[in-house]
C-alpha cells in the first residue's frame, strides 16, 4: 500500500538519473519527465540530474563524460535523497566495447554503483537476448569515403567485438541489478532475461493526451493532408536499422491501408535508415522529433502502429499506441510475443509477406483486439504507474532502516 505522508512521516525525497531529459529529444527522457511529473503530484520531493541539455534541477553527466560517478556521488552526498533511482540505458552512460578484452567492457557509471551509500533503484531500458544482441548497430560506423575493403574490415572488427562482449553487457546489466535495492523492468520478458531476482515489472507509463479533443479523425486527418478513408499503421521513432523498416519498403501494403512513417534522428547517432516513397499506400513524414501534441494527433489519426523491429527490449511506442486504444503488428521478438498472447497485437515473422497478412488479419479482427486493449491500457495510467514506484520505494526504504536497526 502507499504510504500517506504526514509530520511524522515525511515524503520520500528521490534523485531521478537520466543524460537524457527535455527538452532533449528521446524516450528514455520523456519517460523520466512523466514519472517525476506524477511523482510530484503524489507529494514526493523529486529532483533530476541529467545533461546540462536538459531541464533538469541538475546536471553534469553526459555519455561520454568519464566523471559521471563522480558528480553523481558528490550531488547524493549533499542532497542526501532517500532513493536515486537510475534510468539505465548503458549507451546513455559511454557503453565501451573492449574488442580484445571482454573484461575491460564498461560504462561511465559503473564505480556510482559500487560506492553509493544511498538505497539505489534501477530501471532497466535494454536487455537484449544473443541473437538481438548480435543484430543491433554496428559499434565502428562507416563513412562514406570508405572504400569497398575498409567497409569490410570495420564490419568484421564490428561483428568480433559484438560477439566478443554479449556476456560481458550482459554481466554489467546483472551487476547493476546485483548493487541495486530493486531494479524495475518493462515486461516478463525483460525480467526473465535480467534473471528475474529482485527485478519488478511495472509497464512503461502511457497516457492518452487531450490535443485533439473535440476533432473527429477524419477533420485530424485531413489537417494533416492524411486518407480521410481506410485504416492507418504508423511506424515512428529513430531511423536505425534496428527498426527494420526495410520491410514495409518490400511489403506489398493491403488495399484499405496505409502506412504513415516518420523517423527522426537521435541525440547520439548519426545511423541513417531511409525508406523510399515511392509506392503505392506509404506516406513518409519529414517532422523529425515529434512534440507532445504532434504525437497525440497522429496516433488520434491511426488505427494501429507497425513495428518491424530487428531487436527489442521495450518499446515506447507500443505502450503509446495502446493508451490510444491502438493494437500493434510487429516482429515475432519475445517482448512483443508477452503482449501479442494476451491479446492486444499481432506477432509475426520479420518478412513482408507476413507482414502484409498481419494487417489484413488485424482489420478482419479489430474490434476484438481494441476491446482488449480497453482494459488493458488503465494498467499504463501515469498515476498508476507512478503509484506502483512510490510502493517499491517505500519497501526499499523500509528494508534500509531495518536493516540498520538490526546492524545497531
Amino acid at each position: 500500500m502507499l504510504v500517506e505522508t504526514s509530520r511524522e512521516n515525511p515524503p520520500l525525497s528521490v534523485l531521478l538519473v537520466s543524460p537524457e531529459y527535455p527538452p532533449m529529444a528521446g524516450g528514455v527522457g520523456r519517460y523520466t519527465f512523466h514519472l517525476k511529473e506524477k511523482l510530484v503530484e503524489l507529494g514526493y520531493i523529486v529532483h533530476v540530474v541529467c545533461d546540462k541539455r536538459g531541464n533538469g534541477e541538475f546536471s553534469g553527466i553526459y555519455q561520454q563524460n568519464p566523471r559521471n560517478s563522480e558528480i553523481l556521488l558528490e550531488l547524493v552526498e549533499r542532497i542526501n535523497p532517500d532513493i536515486v533511482h537510475v534510468q539505465y540505458e548503458p549507451g546513455l552512460y559511454g557503453l565501451r566495447l573492449d574488442m580484445l578484452n571482454p573484461t575491460k567492457t564498461r560504462t561511465n557509471i559503473d564505480s556510482f554503483y559500487k560506492s553509493c551509500k544511498v538505497p539505489i533503484v534501477t530501471t532497466f531500458h535494454s536487455a537484449y537476448p544473443f541473437r538481438q544482441w548480435m543484430n543491433l548497430p554496428i559499434p565502428i560506423y562507416e563513412r562514406q569515403n570508405d572504400n569497398y575493403f575498409v567497409k569490410k574490415a570495420k564490419r568484421v572488427i564490428s561483428f568480433w567485438t559484438r560477439l566478443l562482449n554479449y556476456h560481458s553487457f550482459h554481466n554489467l546489466n546483472k551487476e547493476k541489478l546485483g548493487q541495486s535495492a530493486a531494479g524495475i523492468a518493462f515486461s516478463q520478458f525483460m525480467s526473465r532475461t535480467l534473471g528475474n531476482q529482485g527485478c519488478n515489472v511495472i509497464y512503461h507509463g502511457a497516457e492518452r493526451q487531450d490535443y485533439s479533443s473535440g476533432r473527429s479523425k477524419i477533420d485530424l486527418r485531413a489537417s494533416y493532408s492524411l486518407p480521410r478513408d481506410g485504416r492507418i499503421a504508423l511506424a515512428l521513432g529513430y531511423a536505425t536499422a534496428t527498426k527494420g523498416w526495410d520491410v514495409i519498403d518490400k511489403m506489398d501494403i493491403p488495399e484499405g491501408w496505409t502506412i504513415v512513417i516518420n523517423a527522426s534522428k537521435n541525440e547520439y547517432s548519426q545511423e541513417d535508415c531511409p525508406v523510399g516513397v515511392n509506392k503505392k499506400n506509404l506516406i513518409k513524414l519529414h517532422w523529425d522529433y515529434l512534440n507532445e501534441k504532434q504525437l497525440c494527433e497522429l496516433f488520434s489519426c491511426a488505427d494501429a502502429v507497425i513495428l518491424p523491429y530487428k531487436v527489442s527490449s521495450g518499446s515506447g511506442i507500443m505502450f503509446d499506441a495502446m493508451s490510444y486504444g491502438l493494437p500493434f503488428i510487429a516482429t515475432r521478438l519475445g517482448f512483443f510475443v508477452e503482449f501479442a498472447v494476451a491479446g492486444l497485437g499481432v506477432a509475426v515473422g520479420r518478412n513482408p509477406k507476413e507482414f502484409s497478412g498481419a494487417m489484413v488479419y488485424l482489420d478482419k479482427n479489430y474490434d476484438r483486439y481494441v476491446a482488449k486493449i480497453s482494459e488493458f491500457k488503465l494498467k499504463l495510467n501515469w498515476k498508476q504507474v507512478a503509484k506502483e514506484h512510490a510502493v517499491l520505494y517505500h519497501q526499499v526504504v523500509a528494508a534500509r532502516k531495518k536493516v540498520q536497526t538490526v546492524t545497531v
